[in-house]
């Protein structure tokens, strides 16, 4: 047949070929995390607040952050307690971008900072943190997100 191998590795590379061409793939549809901005309960965004308070280039950092977070990736992250994860960007003054995680298809910002400022924005972060989940759990409609 214009085989180059000859006899039982012909025949074991036909039947490998045969094998993986009657393979069904299976796609199982992956849930992709979405990220949503936690809002307080007076409408105050404090991760929209400092982010339109960066300049270009450190925007765009955070943004390509966030969006891996989207995507399901954890780009340089670190847990700071009590359910809250720091994402820490290599570039500036350190920026951080601090979310908590509800379930798996939610990422909730919670803020951001440097790390001038770390423990104070990890201490908003935390009480960000627990006034969603707090109002969730009281079931209100409106419980601190805004897409």
């Amino acid at each position: 047949m214009g085989c180059a191998l000859g006899g039982a590795q012909a025949w074991r590379r036909s039947s490998c070929q045969e094998r993986l061409c009657n393979v069904v793939p299976y796609v199982l549809p992956q849930l992709m995390p979405e990220a949503r901005q936690y809002e307080t309960q007076d409408g105050n965004c404090p991760f929209r607040r400092w982010f339109f308070r960066l300049e270009a280039r450190a925007a765009v950092r955070v943004t390509r952050v966030v969006t891996k977070l989207e995507s399901g990736l954890r780009p340089d992250v670190k847990s700071v307690g009590e359910g809250v994860m720091e994402a820490r960007i290599d570039y500036g003054p350190g920026y951080r971008v601090y979310f908590g995680l509800d379930g798996v298809t939610l990422v909730i910002l919670l803020g951001g900072g440097d790390k001038r400022t770390q423990q104070q924005d990890i201490q908003a972060a935390h009480t960000a943190w627990a006034d969603y989940k707090a109002r969730k759990k009281e079931g209100t409609k409106d419980h601190g997100t805004y897409p």
